[in-house]
């Protein structure tokens, strides 16, 4: 019988998760799990790590990501961060099931997920079960996204779907929640999901609610019908009685910021009225998403084929045009490009649409739409829409854990994917005392892990897996900012995941 590497961490800052002071004291790791916490006697053979004003944490839970492919690349930049766990299916995209569509699935994934033409897997258990043997570097648990069970029964139609297509969703997620999946995820401001009733979502819910996992949603709306999306999130699970997260919760656009408290105050109403509801943020006033995001999504039905057909009509250019003007949660300036597809127009990325529909003498919709065709709809962008004061009262509020939301571009991604976790430790906790540094760690692994149900990850407590980030709580911080995003964090010294040191 080979015995368990034995690890020290000794001398070290505890802040083990839960919220509870720090506290000085020793981690000992035999093999995959942590074998005592506090002070520790050193076995004999055990290597020992020095952690003199260190912080020892558990490993960081990035509960919204869309690595979807690059977790299976080992791709570092998570890693760097002290993440040693990722939850990928977000916004209704996954990787899975491919059905008879996968081109179809590779068209409406690729903006967030970066990826080619040969990817794709027939089921949760075949991407679970590549995630296992291949991701070296963090622990992967993905959600079902709705979007992609729609294209797998449905291509990409539009509207709502007849009672024997959603019959198929329903086996398609029971099949993938039955094979590990840890929820399901919603993307309603994306073409197809955003065709869905309330009938076919609480259909799915009621299968989330059978399996006891959690229900996921990039709502319809986080600009002016805010209020009205949350409250679509909670009568869901208000019929259904399945736990319910929003993601990345905000108000997109100052004309919307005074939406903020009302919607907020919908789901503290519902919390207090016993519903399992809780969201996310990401600790950036800007976000990142694919450019098609500002168009209507009916323009969307059939895909990125369907939309540069519609570009071809004068018509339906015309209207998209005026629909896309009409709700824009902001200002054309509040807009950049960060990706494009091809090389013809990579002198656009970093600036805004303003700025390009000035240069091409249009209006700025119409920009839009030009470069999208140009671009066959391989474009992204970062949006400047939200407010600081409201990003701090989110990521505050005690229902509110931290994510990145991050993803990889052709281009210059948002610095939230290379310096998410050492920001909100390092500016937002030292240098803006916005939290205090125990609150601000359980926000990234106790209260994540508990929330997507991971069973013995997110504090330090024996007999939990050995996942965990040491750092320096006085250097830790991000200097990955938008025009320069890939720059690595610092104050990060050590990553152990599953006992061994992988950083």
């Amino acid at each position: 019988m080979v015995q368990a590497t034995l690890t020290l961490l000794r001398n070290g800052t505890l802040i083990d998760g839960t919220g509870a002071p720090p506290a000085p004291g020793d981690v000992l790791l035999s093999g995959e799990r942590i074998a005592e916490v506090g002070p520790c006697r050193a076995p004999a053979d055990a290597q020992q790590i020095d952690c003199t004003g260190l912080a020892i944490a558990p490993g960081f839970i990035d509960a919204h990501s869309h690595s979807d492919l690059q977790v299976l690349e080992n791709r570092p930049e998570k890693l760097r961060q002290g993440v040693t766990t990722e939850v990928v299916g977000n916004c209704g995209f996954s990787a899975y099931p491919t059905g008879p569509h996968p081109r179809l699935l590779r068209d409406f994934a690729n903006g967030l997920f970066c990826g080619g033409d040969d990817w794709g897997w027939s089921s949760a258990g075949d991407y679970l079960a590549d995630a296992r043997r291949l991701a070296r570097l963090v622990n992967v648990e993905s959600l079902a996204g709705h979007g992609s069970l729609r294209i797998a029964v449905a291509g990409n139609f539009p509207g709502p779907l007849p009672a024997g297509q959603q019959e198929a969703m329903e086996r398609l997620l029971d099949e993938s929640l039955c094979a590990g999946a840890c929820g399901l995820s919603t993307g309603l401001m994306y073409a197809p999901g955003a065709g869905a009733s309330l009938d076919e979502l609480e259909r799915l819910c009621r299968v989330v609610k059978k399996r006891d996992r959690i229900h996921v949603s990039h709502m319809r709306n986080y600009g002016a019908r805010l209020v009205e999306a949350v409250r679509e999130v909670l009568e869901l699970a208000r019929r259904t009685g399945c736990r319910s997260h929003i993601s990345h919760f905000q108000a997109a656009g100052a004309a919307n910021w005074r939406l903020f408290d009302p919607a907020l105050e919908e789901i503290e109403k519902a919390r207090q009225e016993g519903m399992d509801i809780a969201f996310d943020c990401y600790p950036y006033t800007a976000g990142s998403t694919v450019l098609t995001q500002l168009l209507p999504q009916w323009s969307l039905g059939n895909g990125i084929q369907g939309l540069l057909e519609r570009l071809s009509d004068a018509r339906e250019r015309a209207r998209i045009a005026a629909e896309t003007e009409s709700a824009l949660p902001g200002d054309w300036t509040d807009f950049h490009i960060s990706a494009v597809g091809s090389d013809r127009n990579r002198a656009l990325i970093g600036k805004s649409i303003a700025a390009i529909a000035a240069a091409r003498g249009t209006s700025p919709a119409e920009a839009v739409l030009d470069l999208l065709r140009e671009e066959s709809g391989e474009v992204n962008m970062v949006e400047f829409n939200q407010s600081e004061e409201i990003m701090r009262r989110t990521i505050t509020h005690p229902l509110c854990n931290v994510t990145s939301d991050g993803f990889y571009v052709k281009g210059r991604a948002h610095p939230r994917l290379y310096g998410t976790f050492p920001f909100l430790l390092g500016e937002l906790c030292r240098n803006r005392g916005w939290l205090g540094l125990p609150e601000a760690i359980r926000k990234i692994t106790d209260l994540p892990a508990r929330r997507f149900g991971m069973a013995q990850r997110g504090r330090l407590e024996r007999g939990y897996f050995a996942d965990l980030a040491v750092f320096d709580p006085a250097a830790i911080s991000s200097r990955a900012g938008y025009e320069n995003p890939d720059v690595p964090p610092e104050g990060i010294r050590f990553v152990f995941r599953k006992g061994e040191r992988v950083l």
